[in-house]
């Protein structure tokens, strides 16, 4: 009677084991559509200007030397840099949390080696011949192959905040603040950019809802968003001239914070 290593044992039970949590549900293909979904509606969000533009004025002047530097030292005096123009303005964001999760399994090829003199294996009510190979070592041995299953489940998550070119950005530029009683009467008064309905959640599909290369069935396939949200911020743009130079340049600071806002 041939022995079996200890490394062949692990990947025989490893074959039987398989084979034993493989339930025996419908045919599924990684053609059709196995996505359960589950996306919450999406909210609109106009933040109150916390600051009058007379701060942000002040703010301004306290600056607008700096904007006209030369080589990091040289700077014209505060009183020759004019004020041109103060312009408010809402900066859109886009806030969404969600998870994808797959559980499927994967084709997958054991190799066992087996003594030369073996003609045939008997596994699982299974017959299989061995083969004769030989390694890249110029080794020559004897092997069976074992075709089955594995089971995986992967899971991914992400929390975005996005600007409104699908860029990401932090939550130092996203400072909190009430929101406007009736969000949607200001953004058609202002003519606030409006994004499609879905495309937050498409960006959000594009970062984890990844269905792997080496699916062979699936058992479940889970999209959640558990939150999702467009978000508009007060900004103030401030422009400045340098007469001596004809330059011009601008500042511009957060509507709730009165923070710069840096480029």
């Amino acid at each position: 009677m041939t022995e079996i290593t200890n490394a062949e044992q692990i990947v025989i039970s490893a074959q039987i084991e398989t084979q034993k949590e493989i339930p025996n549900p419908e045919s599924k293909t990684p053609d059709s559509q196995f996505r359960k979904e589950n996306i919450v509606s999406r909210k609109t969000i106009v933040y109150e200007t916390r600051i009058d533009p007379t701060v942000i004025r002040l703010a301004g002047e306290k600056v607008k030397h700096h904007l006209f530097t030369k080589f990091g030292l040289l700077r014209p005096k505060p009183e020759e840099i004019q004020f041109v123009s103060i312009d408010k303005y809402y900066q859109p964001y886009i806030v969404i949390n969600g998870k994808y999760s797959i559980d499927y399994y994967r084709k997958c090829m054991y190799t066992v080696k087996v003594d030369e003199e073996v003609k045939e294996v008997f596994l699982l009510n299974n017959k299989f011949m061995p083969e004769h190979v030989e390694d890249s070592s110029g080794f020559k041995f004897n092997r069976i192959k074992l075709e089955g299953e594995e089971r995986i489940v992967n899971e991914a998550k992400a929390f975005l905040i996005l600007n409104d070119q699908g860029q990401d950005t932090t939550l130092k530029s996203l400072p909190a603040a009430p929101s406007e009683k009736n969000p949607q009467e200001l953004i058609e008064k202002n003519g606030l950019k409006e994004f499609d309905q879905n495309i937050d959640v498409d960006f959000l599909q594009q970062r984890i809802a990844k269905r792997p290369n080496n699916v062979n069935r699936i058992v479940s396939e889970n999209f959640e968003v558990t939150e999702r949200s467009v978000i508009y911020a007060p900004r103030y743009k401030l422009k400045y001239a340098n007469p001596k130079t004809g330059q011009e340049r601008t500042v511009e600071f957060d509507g709730v914070t009165s923070q710069r806002i840096q480029p």
